[in-house]
């Protein structure tokens, strides 16, 4: 276990001492050269070279800006990592990087470099030999030379080329010039970037406005239109984004690369970086926004026993990974430091950590989210018409559930033949005779509002849905028209309840109970409470207790499940659903809520 779970986090101190902690047991899992860190032995779309290249320049997105802002505790590290580079980059040494291709992932891995070369350029550059320069700037400049995936990973390429420009080195400006400009493409409205087709995520803060930002605050005296442009950007969407987490600090659990972990409050860290706050959110409620999520995600089980960070979400999990995931991407968290950067009289590490308190409910069209959260903001629902991209691993899971919550966080399928491998929380899924479960993946077409989200789907040929979700504080109102040419099974669940804690060691002090009859199924405990009530069309209630490892939070949980026959035809289920963070079931369904079902 690492020992960065002992500190408090408060100050500039306090965060680079975490950084420290978090780097401290990587540096045995240095290769002899030190250019590769060998941190496990599970595999990546990518091969174990360039798996350990990775996991080395991770660690730069702290180490980088430590340099930058004058800590002392960075030196050390920086001795080995230093040597590593030089290798890395040495045609000549048996550690060497090697020579890339067209969409290669030490495309991705350069990234830092290039931010390097803008923030510590006598560190990084010039402290070294002319030799040794020579093979950073040829190693480095192969990103100029292959092509790449037309989504954020343009971005890696611009901080390399302004990292060139920083120290004086041949600039590519066609590609500078025509990256940039594809990037004005991904921009939509509202703060809002999509990373591929519509897909709108974490990608959207941790990639294109921290890139961004970063170029902003470099590129000031270069391109002045430009780095504003930037900096307005991230200030409409901070406000926004800020609605993705709750008063602990837990952000909203969705989409992919969720493995990053912490690094969901590195648009915090960039704005700080860049000078950004934004109404309601000064350099005291940003500091706040940045602490309570590192707080948070340090406390968790997410470490080895010898304090290194795995693969996973709440507790190390490969279930839920992607095929870009290697033993090294989670340290992709180590964005988090670039605050680091700013120096100790900086007014953000002069402010006092403030609390901040979203709108109890949010329309983002944009993301297509409507986000909501309980008065104390103890909580945070977020129900989406659906925003899917069609590459990555658990991707209808990720995008697709009607909705997510900072405290259940979803589950992803393991095997779609039953309920219990399916893991099917917060979903409607039907099948027909001998066939598998099929959930949503995808909509025709949608509409949302504060009061409402509408869409229609067909899971399965021959089958078409409309849909309405209404949310109502902690409750929400389900609505399906099922049209269908053939008779179906159908189930639909509420959130997934963990069973007990992971890393807890006295598990049965904080069972679930759970509970289920023909017209309901409830499960709640310590750690949340959830039930879902029929109104109209189905037939019993179960409590379906899936396989292990299916949630990204808790290794166990309870998920209650409604059944539903389907006869040829047209059919119409509706059914309430509660969340609430605490133990606290409902004792009846209240009037309004069955005042909007009825309405359906």
């Amino acid at each position: 276990m690492n020992e960065v779970r002992n500190n408090p986090l408060r100050t500039r101190q306090d965060v680079a001492r975490a950084a420290v902690q978090l780097i401290a047991p990587l540096t045995r899992c240095l290769s002899p050269g030190k250019a590769r860190l060998m941190l496990g032995h599970s595999g990546a779309s990518y091969d174990e070279g360039v798996a350990g290249m990775e996991g080395f320049s991770r660690v730069l997105w702290a180490l980088v800006p430590m340099l930058a802002g004058g800590c002392p505790e960075a030196e050390p590290l920086w001795q080995l990592w230093q040597e590593g580079l030089i290798h890395g980059t040495d045609p000549a040494h048996q550690e060497y990087w090697g020579d890339i291709g067209p969409f290669d992932q030490r495309m991705v891995e350069m990234a830092v470099m290039g931010m390097a070369l803008c923030l510590i350029p006598e560190r990084f550059y010039g402290a070294l030999t002319p030799a040794q320069q020579q093979n950073l700037y040829r190693w480095l400049d192969q990103i100029n030379r292959h092509e790449m995936p037309k989504n954020n990973w343009q971005f890696f390429r611009v901080l390399v080329n302004i990292g060139f420009r920083k120290v004086g080195l041949p600039v590519n400006e066609d590609r500078l010039r025509q990256d940039l400009d594809d990037m004005e493409g991904h921009y939509t409205a509202d703060g809002w970037y999509f990373d591929k087709a519509t897909q709108r995520d974490y990608y959207t803060l941790w990639a294109f406005h921290y890139y961004g930002l970063v170029y902003a605050h470099v590129m000031d005296a270069y391109d002045p239109e430009r780095a504003a442009r930037f900096r307005e950007r991230a200030r409409l969407i901070l406000p926004r984004f800020a609605c993705w987490f709750d008063r602990e600090g837990r952000g909203l659990p969705y989409g992919r690369s969720l493995t990053y972990r912490f690094a969901q409050s590195s648009f915090f860290s960039a704005c700080a970086l860049s000078g950004v706050t934004a109404e309601g959110i000064g350099w005291g409620e940003l500091k706040g926004l940045l602490l309570r999520n590192l707080r948070f995600w340090l406390q968790q089980p997410i470490f080895e026993r010898d304090g290194v960070l795995t693969i996973g979400y709440g507790y190390p999990n490969l279930v839920i990974s992607e095929g870009y995931n290697a033993p090294g991407s989670p340290y992709w968290a180590m964005k988090v430091f670039a605050v680091l950067a700013l120096p100790p009289e900086h007014p953000f590490w002069q402010a006092e950590e403030k609390p901040y308190t979203p709108p109890p409910v949010l329309c983002d069209e944009q993301v297509r989210l409507v986000l909501t959260r309980d008065e104390e903001n103890r909580q945070v629902v977020a129900y989406t018409a659906g925003n899917h991209a069609y590459e990555h691993m658990h991707e209808d899971e990720k995008y697709e559930k009607f909705a997510y919550s900072s405290q259940f966080t979803f589950s992803v399928v393991k095997e779609a033949g039953t309920l219990k491998k399916g893991a099917f929380d917060s979903m409607l899924v039907l099948k027909g005779d001998k066939d598998l479960w099929h959930a949503r993946s995808g909509c025709d077409s949608f509409r949302l509002s504060e009061k409402e989200i509408a869409f229609s789907w067909s899971p399965m040929d021959g089958v078409h849905i409309e849909s309405r979700i209404l949310p109502v504080g902690m409750w929400h109102v389900r609505c399906h028209r099922i049209t269908t040419d053939r008779e179906l099974e159908g189930a639909e669940a509420a959130f997934a309840v963990p069973r007990d804690r992971a890393g807890e060691r006295l598990c049965d002090r904080i069972a679930t109970a759970a509970e289920a009859d023909e017209r309901s199924a409830v499960a709640h405990g310590e750690l949340g409470s959830t039930g879902i009530y029929a109104l109209r069309g189905y037939s019993r209630g179960e409590v379906i207790v899936p396989e292990a490892n299916t949630n990204l939070m808790a290794p166990r949980t309870m998920i209650p499940t409604l059944h539903a026959a389907l006869p040829a035809g047209t059919t119409t289920l509706v059914c309430a659903v509660y969340a609430a963070a605490g133990d606290e079931l409902p004792h009846t369904i209240p009037e309004e809520v069955l005042n909007i079902a009825q309405s359906c």
